[in-house]
């Protein structure tokens, strides 16, 4: 008798471990709404994953979602084509994605998109990885053909996770969907560390009193490469990340992130109350396109009046707001009364991360080559402390052209972008990462434009996406709630909060879906629907699953 293999880690976050893959699965559905509700049109603003995510799903309850979206479908997960090379896209944002991410994958199974390994540092399918710290360079394919500081490095990151994180315990207990211990450890972890940053958390810890190996770290990280621009940031942002393995067993999309949330756009959905069979999210709107951008919100009797930049204005029972909370500061003129004081507050004081990329496409992927000196690949997949900080290679066999990540960025690095156009990016970066190649002929090898990307400076998101500082805690728990709208005065209620950044895990797309999840339920609720007794929903367990309060005072 074999034993049973363990559970596949869940992105089950520990502070409120609602399993959402599993009320997707359920054969009960997310719902039923009262009689007479069918139809009922719902604003769902911003056309990303969180945006198509919720109208999808409210569709298929049988209202009648209306998608605005600003700019283009996809929102952060946006797939930028290169002319003339068919199936090679630039993934300026969303671009890596943890098998873990099990309600995101809960779509991209129902569109039949495919997925492959994604080529991170020291991955089993990266062919080989370099490492240049302070002008020193070492090639391997596995943390073991690394020089002795970088295994102390990986051991003391362990250790340090061990001693004061519980790793061990957190990860079977995401594992085996234990909400008790989850729960019990967690609470402690939350009052223990929501004052720390990472960098303090590493700089209190016995493995890392040497400043070198807190270096080395910061530099180069295991996983998905460097941590230290996450140094600033609350140790709370990174142990979700950790414990749900979100940093690892990563793959790409296969032709494009962006197929996701534009197939769901597409996708004649099944099993619909109220609409025909075949009725897909484009079918329901005028041309098959969305809305344009929105340009404010008012509170009108018990719904609401959404204007859009054609200056239209309609009427809706609620309102489903998905892009960045800061579009609600400048972007919007959004009634100040549906938000309460303190969650204007938590909008306030979100805090996003910056990101950089410049991708180029190349004629072929001359960086397998083999270099005759050393029997290695000529380039390798390369984290370094310079400018270009990490460098990624994808191709899709020897005779196809390959694309090239020349610059992966974030925060003050971004900003060092920032000013340079895409032709100066460009040569500032061939200079830097040829400088680390010697004798690599990249130039070329380069075809067309490079395509590129500051997010800080894109208008609709300011970010790339957010990441609380230490004691930001409270104000992440005020988004995240804020679908529990029962009890509330009228005026603060109808209108719903969700996307990545109102999650537990911003930056990734699982926390878009589940947030969004969360505004489905929430809508479900305000018009008096319910959810199956076999299929409790996000509102229907809160109270047992609720993220814990810190006291506000004292």
């Amino acid at each position: 008798m074999t034993s049973a293999s363990p559970a596949p880690t869940t992105m089950l976050v520990p502070d409120f471990p609602f399993s959402y893959d599993g009320w997707l699965r359920h054969p009960a559905g997310l719902g039923v709404l009262p009689p007479g509700l069918a139809g009922t049109p719902v604003a769902v603003v911003g056309g990303g994953m969180a945006g198509l995510t919720a109208a999808y799903e409210l569709m298929r309850l049988g209202l009648r979602p209306v998608l605005y979206e600003a700019e283009e479908l996809g929102g952060r997960m946006r797939s930028v084509p290169f002319p003339g090379a068919p199936g090679c896209v630039a993934e300026m944002g969303a671009m890596r994605f943890p098998l873990s991410a099990r309600s995101l994958f809960h779509y991209v199974d129902l569109l039949g998109l495919r997925t492959s390994p994604f080529p991170n540092p020291l991955a089993p399918s990266t062919p080989s990885t370099l490492i240049d710290l302070g002008g020193e360079r070492h090639t391997a394919r596995t943390v073991e053909e690394l020089p002795e500081v970088y295994q102390e490095v990986a051991a003391a990151w362990e250790k340090a996770l061990q001693e004061r994180a519980e790793l061990a315990t957190m990860r079977d207990a995401v594992r085996r969907r234990d909400v008790e211990t989850l729960k019990q450890i967690w609470n402690r972890l939350v009052r223990e560390f929501d004052d720390q940053s990472f960098y303090g958390f590493l700089a209190t810890s016995s493995a890392f009193q040497s400043f070198r190996h807190r270096e080395v770290f910061g530099q180069v990280g295991f996983g998905t490469g460097g941590w230290d621009t996450d140094f600033p940031n609350s140790f709370l942002e990174i142990l979700r990340v950790v414990y749900t393995e979100a940093d690892d067993n990563q793959v790409a999309i296969v032709g494009g992130s962006q197929q996701v949330p534009r197939g769901l756009w597409e996708h004649p959905a099944e099993g619909c109350a109220h609409w025909p069979a075949g009725t897909s999210l484009a079918s329901l709107h005028h041309d098959g396109r969305p809305r344009p951008s929105v340009r404010a919100v008012a509170r009108d009797g018990d719904g609401f009046l959404v204007t859009d930049g054609d200056g239209r204005r309609d009427r809706f029972a609620a309102v489903v707001y998905t892009p960045h909370v800061w579009t609600l500061l400048n972007r919007v003129a959004c009634d100040p009364a549906l938000l309460s004081a303190p969650l204007w507050t938590a909008v306030e004081r979100t805090h996003y991360m910056g990101a950089s990329k410049l991708f180029v496409l190349t004629d072929r992927p001359f960086w397998r080559d083999t270099d005759p000196r050393t029997g290695r690949p000529v380039m390798s997949m390369t984290l370094t402390d310079r400018m270009p900080r990490g460098v990624y290679l994808f191709d899709d066999g020897p005779d196809k052209p390959g694309v090239m990540c020349l610059s992966y960025t974030w925060n003050d690095d971004s900003l060092k972008m920032a000013t340079l156009s895409p032709a100066e990016r460009l040569d500032v970066l061939l200079d830097r990462v040829g400088a680390i190649h010697p004798g690599v002929d990249i130039r070329s090898h380069v075809v067309g434009d490079p395509v590129t990307i500051t997010w800080e400076s894109e208008p609709h998101f300011m970010g790339a996406f957010k990441s609380n500082l230490p004691g930001q805690y409270r104000y992440q728990r005020r988004l995240f709630t804020q679908f529990m709208q029962r009890g509330l005065p009228d005026a603060e209620r109808g209108f719903f909060l969700c996307g990545d950044d109102v999650s537990w895990t911003a930056g990734f797309a699982e926390g878009a879906v589940t947030t969004a999840l969360n505004a489905v339920w929430g809508v479900l609720d305000h018009l008096g629907g319910a959810t199956h007794p076999d299929n409790p929903g996000p509102g229907d367990l809160f109270d047992a699953l609720a993220p814990m309060e810190l006291p506000y005072d004292g």
